[in-house]
Order: C-alpha cells, then structure tokens, then sequence
C-alpha cells in the first residue's frame, strides 16, 4: 500500500479485547470508516483524513516501525516488548503518545502456591516461562538474577505443570487464571493498558499537522469521559463557599440572575467524580437548584 502525505494510517487489533474499545474510542472521536476489502484488513476514513489497518496487536508496532502504519493503538506491554527487541536496529525508537485508560492489566510473576516466596531472588537459578521474554530479561537484569528463560508462544500459565519452568510471568487481569492453576501473584513488571504509540520523529510532512488534529480529539474524548458539568444557583453571599466545593472545577462561569438581585448562576466543568456527597456538601453550603449534566463533546 501506498504512502500518501496527507492521509494518517492507524493500526489497531482486528479482534480482541482491546478491539471493540478502540472502535467505540475513534467513533466517539467523531472518525467513521468504510471498508475497502471483503476481509475489511484496510478501512478508508470517510469524510476524514485517518485511514484504519486491522491486525494482530502483536504486530502492531513492527509496522509502526517500518513505517508501514503511522500510529496504533495498542498494549502497552506489547509495545514495550517490541521496543526492547528492536534496540539498535534500524527500526528502533518507538514510543508511547497517549494512555487510552481501557485494555487494563499487569505483567506479573507467579510461582506455585506451595512456594515459601521471600522475594525475586528466589527466582536466582530458576526456569521462568513467559511469552515476553525481553521486559522479563530487562527485568531480571535490573535484579541481578541470573535465570533461564523459556519463551512460550501462549499457554504459560500451565508450563509449570508441564514441567518446563519453575516460574512463570504472564499477564495479570483478574488473577482468576492463576488461582485455577494453583499459582499465586508475587512480582509486578509492568502496569499495561491500551495506548496510542508512534516513532519518536516527526513525519515531516502534511501527516504531522494531521497528527496534531487526531490528538486533540482523541484528547477531548478522553477528558469527557470523566468530565461533568455541574449547574446550580446560589446567593451572593455564599458564593465563595459554594466554589470552594466544586470538584476540580475549570473556570467556573458566574452569572447573574434575572430578576433577583442577590443570586447567582453557576456553571463549572469537573474533571473528577462528582459525588452525592459533594452534591449534598453544595446545597447545606447554599447552592439550589443543582444539576449534573454529561459532556458530550469537548475541544480545549
């Protein structure tokens, strides 16, 4: 496939649990895209600059360094996994945009519950099966433990019982997949969620400005997610108390109210949780008439 200047080329999984966030991410970011295929591998934005290449999120960031996608929205273990591997190569120097706060989860190690675990150098000596074998070599050494590694392709949680490690460090979400294998939770590596990830150059090109662009939306989105605007009126005397209960408030807009001299409108965009408490907090402190509205949109 071509390169076009002005066109942004986006990867991200085809299926899986990062798939359909993503999907819901770049609609709510105002992107549709159409198909160009019967697999529907390369979806074309529609009305938009930002293509789609639908993969497997392993190999997401290999072609982010080759240039072949320019962006991808992916784990950040895998990312730092292929980051690692391509060190001094010609494709090296990838790196994290953004969180995207979805796709949650940990690189950890675990080792039988049987095990008297008093810290990683009991790993010193020890088989570790892992399908991330450079986070968990960079870790070792960082630790001063010399141990073998087993590189698996999956499966790692029942290597141990295969009898082909000792240990094993593979991603954590609930931990319910350990406790079915008789394994308990010792060491945390990495704490992963899905990002956006790119090379650490500019383009040098119109994709650069495009970038910007895609930023800000997917930043927007992002800040609405957890913003609220809240409306209420109060009196003029209590006005400072009532602001000072506002939950990280921006720029609260003051205004007043028709018709009655001594009250006030207030409206406030809230970055954090807005809670009952709070809420009941404004009204004993003189603030009537409260209201807690979604943000659909915002553009800073």
């Amino acid at each position: 496939m071509s390169r076009p200047a002005d066109r942004l080329r986006v990867a991200m999984q085809k299926s899986g649990r990062l798939s359909d966030p993503a999907r819901n991410l770049l609609k709510q970011a105002g992107f549709q895209f159409r198909s160009s295929d019967k697999d529907q591998l390369f979806c074309y934005g529609d009305g938009c600059a930002v293509d789609l290449v639908l993969v497997r999120d392993d190999d997401i960031p290999q072609l982010i360094a080759e240039n072949v996608c320019d962006l991808g929205i992916v784990g950040r273990n895998v990312l730092q996994e292929k980051a690692l591997e391509l060190r001094g190569t010609a494709h090296a120097g990838l790196q994290e945009l953004m969180p995207l706060a979805f796709g949650g989860c940990r690189l950890s190690l675990a080792v039988p519950n049987g095990l008297d675990w008093r810290g990683p150098s009991d790993l010193d000596g020890r088989r570790i099966a892992t399908s991330y074998p450079e986070l968990l070599g960079e870790y070792l050494q960082q630790q001063g433990i010399g141990a073998e590694i087993v590189a698996l392709k999956g499966s790692v949680e029942i290597a141990i019982k295969l009898g082909k490690a000792d240990a094993i460090c593979d991603l954590v979400s609930s931990g319910a997949t350990l406790v079915a294998n008789g394994l308990k939770e010792t060491e945390i590596l990495l704490q992963s969620e899905a990002v956006l990830a790119c090379q650490n150059t500019p383009f040098g090109d119109g994709r650069d400005a495009l970038l910007a662009d895609f930023l800000a939306r997917i930043d927007g989105v992002m800040k609405v997610q957890a913003s609220k605007l809240i409306l209420c009126q109060t009196g003029k005397r209590e006005l400072d108390a009532v602001l000072r209960l506002l939950p990280d408030a921006v720029a609260p807009v003051i205004s007043p109210v028709w018709g009655d001299d001594e009250a006030l409108n207030v409206q406030a965009l809230c970055t954090s949780a807005v809670t009952w408490q709070r809420l009941e907090a404004m009204k004993s402190a003189g603030a009537r008439g409260l209201m807690v509205l979604p943000v659909e949109k915002l553009l800073a």
